[in-house]
């Protein structure tokens, strides 16, 4: 069973082609962080996943996310290789997704910051296709803010 389950931040805007025969095609990375050490003194690494989608994912992705935007990305890893100009053969492994979800964009994550601290900002919601009705951690609507309890760091959650 070949399947990767990936969440993320992007770290530049999703890069958006046609193929001849006219098929969409995205492609960005994804920043994740994963501990190393002490968070505390500042000793954090990430891993950047190259990660592909292709037709109506890839229209909905290249329209709907930029850089900062959190994302969960579902699908499967491929190895492949290239000759390039150089005449050198180049291989790459990356992500090919069936399923983006739109959880939180980086303005969000502030305002929902903001929000907790009582200043009111808007909670995230749904946008693009297919995002979770509220970011993890965020209160619930209409409801008690403490209903969860605190939320958990991102690098705390499990998959």
């Amino acid at each position: 069973m070949n399947r990767a389950f990936l969440m993320g931040r992007l770290t530049r805007d999703p890069e958006v082609r046609y193929t001849n025969t006219g098929k969409c095609v995205t492609q960005f990375t994804v920043a994740i962080d994963r501990q190393f050490g002490n968070p505390q003194n500042g000793q954090k690494q990430a891993d950047f996943i190259p990660v592909v989608t292709w037709d109506k994912t890839a229209e909905l992705c290249g329209n709907s996310l930029a850089k900062g935007h959190r994302v969960l990305v579902e699908g499967r890893i491929q190895t492949r290789s290239y000759d390039a100009k150089d005449g050198t053969k180049r291989y790459v492994t990356e992500v090919v997704a069936d399923r983006v979800e739109f959880v939180e964009r980086k303005a969000d994550s502030a305002n929902r910051g903001a929000a907790q601290q009582g200043y009111g900002a808007p909670q995230g919601g749904q946008y693009g296709g297919g995002a979770a009705a509220a970011p993890y951690g965020s209160a619930p609507q209409g409801g008690d803010v403490d209903a969860f309890g605190d939320p958990l760091p991102d690098e705390t959650v499990p998959f």
